[in-house]
């Protein structure tokens, strides 16, 4: 069966409602042995489970992070009218979106997700979320709406900052370390999936480190927590009420949740989003070498050296093993791209290089990563 790689946009809403219960899970401490050997007639005792589970409610957790999550309706002006989206039809914004399309023919209308993570108003989403909106309305689960003005957007993670402003400041969601989410961690995700308003949903998660062919920088948590169209932007909690990620993509023969869903961890959001808050956008540095990993001897390996860049002018070559980046051990290509990218442009970095079995040291300067490199792993 065809497999789709799907990104959500639906209605915002206002009616928080809790879509999911499950149980806590505990380690148990020891396991209950026999110091003697069974008799034959006697039975042997029942095996001790290592995880138990009780009825537990999410609810006090509900309570906390709901002020902190947003929808968010995006308006995009076109010049052409538009049918009726595939994602919209049969939901609550079918009839809201057939109203303003009479109203205004060149509106199209679609939304998502995100949550507040400063006191200013400033909230996260995904960039494909709020791309080349022409207006874009936050709504508070108290049923005040804001216009946001966009902060900041970086097409090669999806991840975006816009801002409202408040009377008042505003609750806001705490972030988390996502280094410290294991799989078969309980997690809450919330968002506004297929316009029916805000909702949360409970699961765990099931893996790490999903590369699903989005960016170079790829690294999700997969979560089987149910999320859908609509609940693009907005915030996985761990039982703390700390985000430690921002769902972004789900895998879907339908449009709907199928239990695979995807989300940035905090550790990759976070800098970012604190990037675009103080300077609009993101800078990263480049090389302009094509990598791929190399495992006798560990490395990342160059297989094509782009001409007039960084690693040219450095003296990088194809077959080129690079396996360490200053006084760190480079062991994947990946490691290579997003340690380049995290560098300051006009910084001079070390390159320990294997050059046929020869060991050798290059200077190379980090240059401005160009916009259209955002889909190549360069």
């Amino acid at each position: 069966m065809a497999r789709r790689l799907a990104r959500g946009g639906m209605a915002c809403g206002l009616a928080w409602s809790l879509l999911a219960q499950g149980g806590s899970a505990h380690a148990a401490d020891t396991l209950a042995t026999d110091p003697q050997p069974a008799s034959p007639a006697s039975k042997e005792p029942p095996p001790v489970p290592l995880v138990e589970s009780r009825p537990l409610s999410f609810a006090p957790l509900v309570r906390r992070i709901a002020p902190t999550v947003v929808n968010i309706a995006v308006t995009r002006e076109s010049e052409t009218q538009h049918k009726l989206p595939s994602s919209v039809r049969g939901t609550p914004l079918e009839h809201r979106y057939r109203e303003r399309m009479r109203q205004h023919w060149n509106d199209l209308l679609e939304a998502g997700s995100g949550f507040i993570i400063a006191p200013d108003g400033s909230i996260v989403t995904n960039g494909h979320v709020v791309a080349d909106a022409d207006r874009i309305t936050v709504s508070l689960m108290d049923g005040q709406e804001f216009t946001a003005t966009p902060v900041g957007i970086d097409p090669l993670t999806d991840i975006a900052v816009i801002k409202i402003n408040s009377p008042k400041p505003m609750a806001y969601a705490q972030w988390g370390d996502s280094r410290l989410v294991q799989v078969g961690d309980w997690i809450l995700a919330a968002g506004n999936p297929f316009g029916l308003g805000s909702s949360v949903t409970a699961g765990i998660v099931s893996a790490r480190g999903r590369d699903i062919g989005a960016s170079p920088f790829d690294d999700f948590l997969q979560l089987d927590a149910p999320i859908n169209p609509g609940n693009s932007g907005g915030p996985t909690f761990n039982m703390a009420g700390q985000v430690v990620a921002l769902n972004t993509a789900i895998v879907s023969p339908t449009g709907g949740s199928v239990g695979l869903g995807f989300s940035i961890p905090s550790e990759i959001v976070r800098p970012i989003v604190e990037t675009l808050r103080k300077t609009g956008h993101m800078d990263r540095g480049w090389l302009g070498a094509t990598l791929k990993d190399n495992t006798s001897p560990l490395g990342a390996q160059v297989t094509e050296v782009d001409r007039d860049s960084p690693a040219a002018h450095a003296g990088l070559r194809r077959g080129d093993i690079v396996s360490r980046l200053n006084d760190e051990r480079v062991e994947t290509a990946r490691f290579m791209i997003r340690a380049i990218a995290a560098a300051a442009p006009g910084k001079t970095v070390t390159l320990s290089v294997l050059r046929h079995g020869q060991p050798l040291e290059l200077q190379a300067l980090v240059g401005h990563r160009p916009p259209t490199e955002d889909t190549d792993p360069h």
